[in-house]
């Protein structure tokens, strides 16, 4: 490795210019000179070097104009200024430029020595560091979006261009079809992508819950109040703030947020002070927030600064030719999970599963694979392992007339496919508990299907 190792020694002084060379090469470096600024600009025009010493004081162009260009136009060169004890002062100010250290006239052999290796492995760990952050972009890009439809692909291509601003982003979609793996995919081919992405359901929180978590607290701000807290706002600070939701969030909440919109800055509940932040909003919400705004439920100037871009995301009875391979993705991450030996599904349970419509969609799909996965006899699923999407004894896949039907029906597949626990069902539907009781109430569900 050390041969692959170039370095590019800048000094108009001969004897230090070959003192250096020479040592360096005896350690293995491949090493060349340049007696100037002008001369080393032309030779990093046609090559790349790991490692540059830069001589402060040059007649024709200085180290510290050397080094902004080096910088600029050559980042993962490593830099060292080579500087006199009466320039000190220099160095230190091309430090804040850039450089990377600076070695003193006269200097040791060993010392040199010590300096490059420590430097070399700095630049192996930045190294190292920019592969695994690319091969993280990579495998973000469009995890869990899995599809060819042509609705996927026009997804896919808005997903690239408003990656590249850092507008507000808002994603309607029904329940279940992967709104929040379309804010994770943007936010992974963005310029944030190193930054976290910060998610939260604005339907899981009480208001005042709602208000801690998003803008945080200051000790004794509220009774259990016991020490400080960072909110989601802070906590998304260079990154992705992701509002899953938003239609839930309460009126005053609504003027919070759209004041941290406007003037990027907000203050921690019970705190005075001002806290300045930066990341890119995308928010979600299955509502017709339009209609929403007509009812008094939402600010219409809230509506206007979150929906700069508005991304609709397909249910997938729009995008049925992508079940097969939706399911066999399903299938092979539930297969590593629970170590079963399912190979694969037949043609005629895939079939069954493109006669379907999915109202609970892709999320729907999802639960049904990873209970057919675990409780599959065979090395293949069939139409029989997916019989239970159909427990209420027919295969009439239209939808009912009626809005309250068509609710008490999902509620009714999404609690058997959770045998009845309320929590996960809830989950499923993303609404609290109470809620999920008083709809089951409402409806007058079988006690079976309302275990908790």
């Amino acid at each position: 490795m050390m041969g692959r190792i170039k370095i590019l020694v800048v000094d108009d002084e001969l004897i230090v210019r070959e003192s250096l060379i020479g040592w360096l090469r005896k350690s293995g470096y491949e090493v060349q000179g340049a007696e100037g600024g002008r001369q080393a600009l032309e030779m990093l025009k046609t090559k790349e070097y790991d490692l540059i010493f830069l001589d402060i004081k040059m007649p024709d162009i200085g180290g510290l104009e050397v080094l902004d260009r080096v910088k600029a136009d050559y980042p993962y060169s490593m830099a060292v200024m080579i500087t006199a004890y009466a320039s000190v002062e220099t160095a230190v100010e091309a430090m804040k430029r850039g450089a990377n250290d600076y070695l003193m006239k006269p200097f040791e052999p060993e010392q040199l020595t010590l300096l490059v290796e420590k430097l070399l492995q700095q630049k192996k760990l930045i190294d190292e560091n920019i592969l695994l952050r690319e091969h993280v972009a990579t495998r973000m890009r469009y995890e869990n979006l899995v599809g060819s439809s042509e609705c996927m692909q026009q997804l896919f291509s808005l997903i690239e261009e408003v990656a590249k601003v850092d507008s507000p982003v808002l994603l309607r979609g029904e329940t279940g079809t992967g709104k929040e793996l379309v804010a994770k995919a943007i936010h992974a081919k963005s310029e944030r992508r190193y930054g976290p992405f910060i998610p939260i359901n604005c339907g899981a929180f009480t208001e005042s819950l709602l208000e801690s978590e998003l803008f945080g607290h200051e000790t004794g701000a509220f009774t259990g109040a016991t020490r400080a807290k960072k909110g989601r706002l802070e906590m998304a600070e260079g990154g992705t703030l992701f509002l899953d939701e938003i239609g839930e969030i309460p009126l005053k909440m609504q003027v919070d947020l759209l004041r941290v919109l406007e003037e990027k800055k907000f203050h921690r509940v019970g705190g005075a002070k001002d806290i300045a932040v930066d990341f890119r909003l995308v928010c979600a919400t299955h509502r017709n927030l339009p209609r929403e705004i007509e009812q008094g439920t939402f600010r219409k100037d809230f509506y206007f600064r979150l929906n700069v871009i508005e991304i609709e995301v397909p249910p997938l009875r729009r995008r049925l030719d992508d079940i097969p391979a939706l399911a066999h993705h399903f299938l092979d991450r539930f297969r590593r999970e629970t170590n079963k030996p399912v190979m694969g599904i037949q043609q005629k349970a895939l079939d069954l599963l493109q006669s379907y419509d999915w109202p609970g969609n892709v999320r729907e799909l999802e639960n049904a694979l990873e209970r057919a996965v675990v409780l599959s006899k065979g090395r293949h699923l069939s139409r029989d392992d997916f019989a239970f999407i159909f427990r209420s004894g027919t295969t009439d896949l239209s939808f009912p007339n009626s809005l309250k039907e068509m609710e008490k029906k999902h509620i009714e597949r999404i609690l058997a496919m959770c045998d009845g626990n309320i929590s996960k069902a809830a989950g499923l539907l993303e609404v609290n508990r109470t809620t999920l009781h008083n709809k089951i109430k409402k409806y007058r569900l079988k006690p079976s299907d309302t275990a908790s």
